[in-house]
This record gives structure tokens, C-alpha cells and sequence, in this order.
């Protein structure tokens, strides 16, 4: 999949870490380190802005290494990027630690993966197909 990238970052484009990732690390693009204080957010500028083909958002996402030795996460995790979304990428993260976290420029903040999607059509309806589960949630399932 071809994807347009403008990069006004002055790092490289993002890339996958490994050959068999999923995501694409994101990184931080900042003129001075962020102070993130425990339980504050930010917005974390990437410097990339980005055009992907029809039926595709892009999926931000936390790294799992800021999140257990750091309490660091993205909020709105995943975070969508809209197909027809030109502006710049930004981060929200947020210090569930209990100690300040600084983010330094050029940090890897999150990750993006990249994933198909369709529009739905409503169909109205006065009843929905049976299932085992029917209406239980949240715990109906059990601890098996």
C-alpha cells in the first residue's frame, strides 16, 4: 500500500522495527523536552502530515515499553487518523506513573498501524438474529 508522506520532522520517516511489525514507530518532534507530570496529558507534535488511500485509517497506539517502565500510554488509544485527514499527526499521551516523565525530542512516543475499514449502511429492523450469547455483556462470559 502506497502512502503519502510529507516529513517536516527533523527526523527519518517512521519505519517498522522489525521485519514482521505491525506498527510504525512515531517519534517526537520537539524544539525543548516535554515534562509530562503524573496524570497530565499532552499533545505531542510528529512533524508528519499524510494522505492514505480510500478504506484505510491509520491506528495509533501505545508502546508497550513507555507503558510498563514508564506509566506512559496514549489516551485515545487506538487513535484514528481519518482517510481524509491532512493535518499534522500528533500524539496524545498522558503520565499514569506517579513520577514526571520528560519526553525528549525524537523519542519513540506511540506506534501507528495501518488498517482496512468499510462504511456501514443502517438497515433499520424490528428484531436482530438469535445468539447463544444474546444480550449478555460485561462479564457474562464468566471467568472459565
Amino acid at each position: 500500500m502506497k502512502v503519502q508522506i510529507i516529513n517536516r520532522s527533523h527526523h527519518p520517516l517512521p519505519r517498522y522495527s522489525t521485519s514482521q511489525s505491525a506498527g510504525l514507530d512515531l517519534r517526537a518532534n520537539l524544539d525543548a523536552p516535554i515534562t509530562l507530570q503524573p496524570l497530565e496529558r499532552c499533545l505531542v507534535p510528529t512533524g508528519l502530515f499524510m494522505a492514505m488511500p480510500l478504506g484505510v485509517e491509520a491506528q495509533v497506539r501505545p508502546r508497550s515499553g513507555l507503558a510498563i517502565k514508564h506509566g506512559v500510554t496514549v489516551l485515545n488509544a487506538p487513535g484514528t487518523i481519518d482517510t481524509d485527514y491532512r493535518g499534522e499527526i500528533g500524539v496524545i499521551l498522558i503520565n499514569l506513573s506517579n513520577k514526571p516523565f520528560v519526553i525528549e525530542d525524537g523519542e519513540r512516543i506511540a506506534q501507528m498501524v495501518f488498517a482496512r475499514f468499510e462504511d456501514a449502511e443502517w438497515e433499520e429492523t424490528d428484531t436482530l438474529s438469535e445468539t447463544a450469547r444474546g444480550t449478555g455483556g460485561f462479564g457474562h462470559t464468566g471467568t472459565e
